[in-house]
């Protein structure tokens, strides 16, 4: 490993983490470009992820606080609360604790990333076809039944491939929550899950580590976090006005060229 492969993946990680294309498939197909594979270049991929994530606490920081009581004079009311937050983490949590080791063992490959990008843009193109009549038109008005029907959604993102804010949308968009919405709730409840998983990681996988990555871990922890804030911000105001059917063309394109030319 060296700082411009940490760079580069830092880079690729902020900008993907929050757009419906998955981050860690286009994590693991880099790795592959330039040879950057084993345990710590796994652990990497998902130490990195926290950045981006650390982005996310950082612009939802008001709506964090508020949630256990913590309001400054101009903090507005918000809807959403724990339960919320927990009716949206759990499915995935379950599911991740129990198959951790199988992910990262057999699914952190290029060809179930490829398999993971065609499924999650059918699913996603389904979902702009199918979607229910819009009832939450901000994350406010999200339900508990639909913050848990987006939570099991978000099982599909552990499937390299897949896309967590991909899922997350489709399955808002399936049951009347409109995709802006949706994706502001997926970014929200990927603070505790990402925090979670990555920490697990760590622990799990410290013995592959030495003293001399920490260096290389600190770059592409910081480049994912600004390229992430900017990305995100970007993201939410595109969403007015964009499907996400060009996202699934993207990820379809991506998996032909990658198959046909690597593969």
């Amino acid at each position: 490993m060296d700082y411009i492969t940490a760079l580069l993946m830092g880079l690729i990680e902020g900008l993907a983490e929050f757009l419906p294309i998955s981050s860690t498939g286009h994590l693991i197909l880099t790795g592959e470009l330039l040879d950057f594979t084993g345990e710590a270049a796994k652990t990497f991929e998902i130490f990195i992820q926290l950045g981006a994530i650390m982005a996310a606490a950082v612009l939802y920081r008001k709506r964090i606080f508020a949630l256990f009581g913590i309001r400054g004079a101009n903090t507005p009311k918000y809807n959403i609360n724990l339960l919320h937050v927990f009716l949206g983490i759990l499915p995935a949590m379950i599911l991740g604790l129990l198959l951790h080791g199988f992910i990262k063992d057999v699914l952190f490959s290029p060809t179930t990333v490829l398999i993971g990008l065609v499924a999650g843009g059918v699913l996603m193109i389904a979902a702009e076809r199918f979607q229910g009549e819009i009832k939450a038109k901000t994350i406010d008005d999200i339900t508990y039944r639909q913050a848990l029907t987006i939570g099991l959604f978000q099982c599909l993102a552990l499937w390299p491939g897949f896309s967590r804010s991909g899922s997350t949308m489709s399955g808002g968009l399936l049951y009347g929550v409109h995709r802006k919405a949706a994706a502001d709730f997926s970014f929200f409840i990927a603070i505790p899950m990402m925090v979670g998983a990555t920490g697990l990681d760590l622990f799990k996988s410290w013995g592959h580590l030495s003293s001399s990555d920490f260096g290389y871990f600190a770059v592409g922890f910081v480049a994912s976090f600004v390229v992430a804030m900017v990305a995100m911000v970007s993201f939410l105001k595109l969403l007015e006005r964009v499907k996400l059917t060009p996202f699934a063309i993207y990820r379809f394109v991506l998996a032909g060229l990658f198959w046909l030319f690597v593969l």
